[in-house]
């Protein structure tokens, strides 16, 4: 799946990163908190989230993640969305609830993992 079929499926809006619409990415994860997602997730290219604060960019980018869907609608900051373009992490904002996001996406094929 491609992060552009990501943005349709969720009716997201993109707020930075359209050089990166065409990327491949295979495994997602859904979370705010982000010791959870440092601790249990693994080979994840998504992080769909509703933690509007520089950590959850920041965390992507340890995790090597390529996009960051923000739901619920929520709009991150300038603040938020330019550490997103310095460290080239696509950015998106879907309506959509978490459950709803993850479920959408999980139903066209994208999957997630974690170790324990």
């Amino acid at each position: 799946m491609t992060v552009r079929e990501i943005k349709d499926y969720l009716e997201a809006d993109l707020l930075y990163g359209e050089d990166l619409l065409d990327s491949e990415v295979h495994t997602a994860c859904g979370s705010d908190m982000m010791s959870d997602v440092l601790a249990f997730v693994k080979n994840q290219a998504v992080l769909l989230t509703g933690l509007m604060n520089p950590q959850a960019i920041r965390t992507a980018e340890m995790m090597d993640m390529t996009c960051i869907v923000f739901v619920r609608g929520k709009e991150p900051n300038e603040t938020v969305i330019d550490l997103a373009r310095e460290k080239g992490i696509c950015v998106l904002k879907t309506r959509h609830p978490m459950f709803a996001a993850c479920g959408i996406l999980y139903s066209h094929g994208l999957r997630g993992g974690h170790e324990q």
